[in-house]
């Protein structure tokens, strides 16, 4: 999942850098999403580990 965030943080900067103010947003948008629930599920991996 962590892939993910990074390609669509990439396709973020190079929208941005050709001017695509709205596909930059949107793809950053997604990235930041993908990025919190890769958090989430890696917090709850250690907690499982933790408690085993």
């Amino acid at each position: 999942m962590l892939k993910w965030t990074v390609i669509f943080i990439v396709i973020a900067i190079i929208a941005a850098i050709f001017g695509f103010g709205g596909i930059a947003s949107g793809a950053e948008s997604i990235a930041k999403i993908l990025f919190f629930i890769f958090i989430v599920l890696f917090l709850i991996s250690l907690l499982s580990r933790l408690f085993r």
